[in-house]
């Protein structure tokens, strides 16, 4: 951008933009005595892929784990494997007493099971915490280390909006009164009421997840009934994490290759920003942020490209890795892949749009983690990743063929085994797994292991770690002679 000259430094620093710059600052106080201070935190260092296989000097395995679960976004199969490795190498979880860590409210460690405080007695460690919460990072950092590996998963914000609506409709009071999702996104605020009973999952639901407070623009001027017409509601000029010049949306044809907001070299201007300063220093300010704390942010329309990644920022096998889709809906993967192949109707792509404007925020939190994601795989390698990516899939096949009847997700009124068969919520059904028979023991075990859904692999983890407490039979007392 160039040294700014008096007069220009004038312009932007005036009474009015002084009085802007304040605001922010103020607010970022706030923020930072909410979080007790983000740098408590060793500052994540910067990711060099690794030399496969035939390094030298091979890394350890990364088992110190935070697991950002965020809702909708692919992650009930990241937990899975979390489970999964976890319960195969004997770690020790940070389970909730339930199954979420008191969410909606801000995550607090008192809410995990056999946690103690400081001097409130002797515990062993907790190697992964990976639980449905809202992130608190001071409260996780009384729980888990410091130098922990913190990642998370995001969805483009109009996939998601498809999902919640129809899994939270009702739980949401916006959703419940809205008919349709069409017709909630065409005047979403006759039915959004900031505060109302589950409303955050009708707006902004990555923003939330991710603990972050809304800008101070979006604080004062939540009665505008004007929807937000700007499906990129502002120019990012946060470096992510691995700098990379693509602002990747889903590409029409190629798998690794996203449809790039730059084109010859030159950025493609965005329309007029709707946020105006206070908000888009906010919001950079927020983003920064999370690049501090977040070693990866995985992106749910590149699973596997993300999974590659992931088994080699932990120094993991693939086969750590290799897992069936968790907690999906029906149909939902037919409208992802739609999306995903431009094929898109004029109604859905003006429902894309306005889902994008609408939850404003989250498009800017995706845009900013797509970006990181692509410039990571260019570290990585893009050929490489391809043959990494191609490998996984062939193992998934491979295991859901041996594992699975149909070898792949079923309709639950197949699923008689309750182990087996995954919680019903929403419009939509949620897809299981039922398992071949005449296994042997150990890919018995095994194939359980992948095909067993969250809540009940949640309840087997707490029984494990938390053994139920066998009372001996009392002594008959001594009869006294009368």
């Amino acid at each position: 951008m160039g040294p700014l000259s008096p007069a220009r430094t004038k312009r932007l620093w005036g009474p009015r933009s002084l009085g802007v710059a304040l605001g922010v600052f103020m607010t970022i106080g706030f923020v930072l005595q909410l979080w007790g201070g983000p740098f408590q935190r060793r500052l994540r260092q910067p990711w060099i892929p690794s030399l496969g296989p035939a390094a030298a000097s091979p890394c350890l395995p990364r088992q110190r784990l935070v697991f950002l679960k965020t809702h909708k976004s692919g992650s009930s199969s990241v937990l899975n494997l979390l489970h999964r490795y976890g319960d195969r190498h004997g770690l020790r979880f940070a389970l909730p007493a339930r199954y979420q860590f008191g969410y909606p409210r801000l995550f607090q460690a008192s809410r995990v099971k056999g946690y103690h405080p400081q001097g409130g007695g002797t515990q062993p460690p907790f190697h992964i915490l990976c639980h449905h919460m809202r992130f608190n990072l001071k409260e996780v950092l009384q729980v888990m280390p410091s130098d922990s590996f913190f990642f998370s998963i995001v969805r483009d914000p109009a996939a998601l909006a498809r999902s919640a609506f129809s899994y939270y409709k009702s739980t949401s009071s916006a959703f419940r009164k809205a008919p349709s999702l069409a017709v909630f996104l065409a005047n979403p605020r006759a039915f959004y009421r900031p505060g109302a009973r589950g409303d955050h999952y009708a707006r902004n639901l990555l923003w939330f997840d991710f603990g972050l407070p809304f800008p101070p623009e979006m604080r004062t001027k939540r009665e505008n009934p004007h929807l937000l017409k700007d499906p990129s509601p502002l120019q990012l000029h946060v470096l992510p994490s691995g700098t990379g010049p693509r602002a990747q949306i889903l590409g029409p044809k190629s798998h690794f290759q996203p449809v790039s907001t730059v084109a010859n070299g030159h950025s493609q201007p965005d329309s007029p920003a709707s946020l105006d300063l206070v908000s888009s220093t906010f919001i950079q300010w927020a983003l920064a942020w999370l690049d501090s704390i977040f070693d990866l942010v995985m992106v749910a329309e590149y699973f596997d490209e993300s999974l590659v990644l992931l088994a080699d920022a932990l120094c993991w096998g693939l086969d750590d890795v290799v897992g069936f889709m968790h907690n999906a809906q029906a149909g939902g993967e037919q409208g992802l892949n739609a999306a995903s192949n431009g094929r898109l109707n004029a109604e859905d792509r003006q429902l894309t749009t306005r889902a994008r404007a609408w939850n404003n925020l989250d498009w800017a939190l995706y845009r900013h983690f797509n970006r990181s994601l692509w410039a990571r795989i260019e570290q990585y390698g893009q050929r490489r990743l391809e043959r990494a990516v191609a490998e996984l899939r062939a193992r998934r096949e491979a295991l859901a063929n041996h594992c699975l009847v149909g070898g792949e997700a079923l309709d639950p009124k197949f699923i008689t085994n309750r182990k087996l068969r995954p919680f019903q919520f929403g419009a939509a059904k949620v897809l299981g797994y039922v398992l071949q028979s005449g296994l042997s023991p150990q890919d018995q075990e095994e194939c359980e292991r992948l095909a067993t859904p969250e809540l009940q692999y949640k309840d087997k983890l707490d029984a494990k770690q938390f053994p139920p407490t066998v009372s001996l039979p009392l002594k008959p007392s001594r009869l006294l002679s009368p």
